[in-house]
Order: C-alpha cells, then structure tokens, then sequence
C-alpha cells in the first residue's frame, strides 16, 4: 500500500511541475532595446553576450557573409535542435524556447545578428528555477559549435 501511495504522490508531483512549466507565460524583459538584449538578472541560470556581469557573460557568435545568410544558418540550425521551437522572427531578433525533455522546463533563447561586428549576440536564460547546472551556458556553446562548423 505504501508503494502505490509513493508512486500515486510522485506521479502527481511530476505532473504538477509539468503543468507549470507549460502555464508559465515568457517574462517581460524578452527583446532589446537599442540593439541590446536585456541583461541576466542575479540568478546563475543565464548567459548574455551584451552582459556586463562576468558570471553571465558569453562570447558572442562570429558569422560571415550577409545578414540574410546568417539569419537563414541560425534558423535552419535551430530547426534541427531537439526540445526548440522558434517563438518570432522579426528583422535581425530571433526568439526561441528549448524545453528539457524530462519535466518540460522552458529556457528562453534569444539571438541579436550585428551586422556591424558581424556577430550573433545571445541571450539564453531558464524561465523557473534559480540554477540550471551550466545547462544554458552548455547550449550555446554546442550552437555555437555547430553553427562555425556550418559556415566551413
């Protein structure tokens, strides 16, 4: 009886924390403002390249070639990502959310091309939770991987 209790509470719970990470809306500070994205706020569980905080901060992506290619590489290259879904696309922003696979947490991904560097500025951060055990410093460094391999 104990072990059907067990099972039936962690079910529950886990159903729980996937209902909310489904319900939980985008937070505000999404997009940029004069060609910056917003910076992380004090919590470990973001990367920005625009940020001033050496905690959260991350290079950002070189490209060659116009800005057109370089929006039409990172969509495609975001395409093929498991867990991603490209939110809006407007212009040189890009908005995209990755969700783990186990409990469906949501990080927001955003890309800013420059096209007077001639780079892709990020900005990835979880939507719950406080740490993310590196998770999106990791996934923008393998984007990041994965999109020079594609510029060769």
């Amino acid at each position: 009886m104990a072990l059907i209790w067990c099972v039936s509470f962690l079910l529950a719970l886990y159903l729980a924390i996937v209902l909310r990470n489904y319900l939980t809306q985008p937070p505000s500070e999404l997009g940029f403002v004069n060609q910056s994205l917003s910076p992380c706020p004090e919590s470990p569980n973001c990367v920005c390249s625009q940020d001033e905080s050496l905690a959260h901060f991350i290079n950002p992506i070189p490209y060659t070639g116009s800005e057109e290619q370089a929006r039409s590489q990172l969509s495609e290259l975001l395409s093929r990502q498991s867990g991603c879904r490209i939110v809006s696309q407007e212009g040189n922003y890009l908005h995209a959310e990755f969700r783990s696979l186990c409990f469906r947490f949501v990080d927001d991904v955003e890309f800013l091309i420059d096209s007077g560097q001639n780079v892709l500025h990020v900005r990835s951060a979880s939507r719950v939770g406080h740490y993310d055990l590196g998770a999106n410093r990791q996934r923008i460094e393998a984007i990041r991987q994965e999109y020079l391999n594609g510029n060769k």
